[in-house]
């Protein structure tokens, strides 16, 4: 017998599209990270990454729009990622520390993670903030 409150969660609407543009990685066998840190020495815990970004929790407070530098230590390599806080929420409040998650956008694309995906990267890769415009008045001489 079908109760009305059991159906299947229902799928997002057709409007609603996911932005991401490489793959998200969870586990340290896929992205090979063993640890980060948010300058200038914050520990984050990393939730998941991808090339273009990713999602920390830290006791650094994170605030929408600011700009982060994060540290990523591979087995081989130790990288500095610039870029800039998409979201954040409160994750833990204890009387002795606040946690905070946060969505991370890369001004670049982690190099190893683009060639896992099968890109090659670009040595003055840069990626805007925002969306790229162009001038609308052309230049007289």
């Amino acid at each position: 017998m079908n109760e009305p409150n059991s159906a299947a969660p229902a799928a997002p609407p057709p409007d609603v599209m996911d932005r991401r543009t490489s793959r998200r990685r969870r586990r340290i066998d896929d992205h090979r990270i063993v640890s980060a840190s948010v300058r200038p020495g914050y520990r984050a815990r990393l939730l998941d990454v991808s090339a273009g970004g990713a999602f920390i929790e830290t006791t650094h407070r994170l605030l929408p729009g600011m700009p982060i530098e994060l540290q990523f230590q591979t087995p081989t390599r130790l990288t500095s990622m610039r870029g800039r806080v998409l979201r954040s929420t409160v994750s833990r409040l204890r009387s002795s520390f606040i946690s905070y998650r946060g969505a991370i956008r890369f001004e670049r694309h982690l190099p190893w993670l683009l060639e896992d995906d099968g890109v090659v990267p670009s040595n003055h890769e840069h990626r805007s903030a925002g969306p790229v415009g162009v001038n609308a008045t052309p230049q007289v001489m």
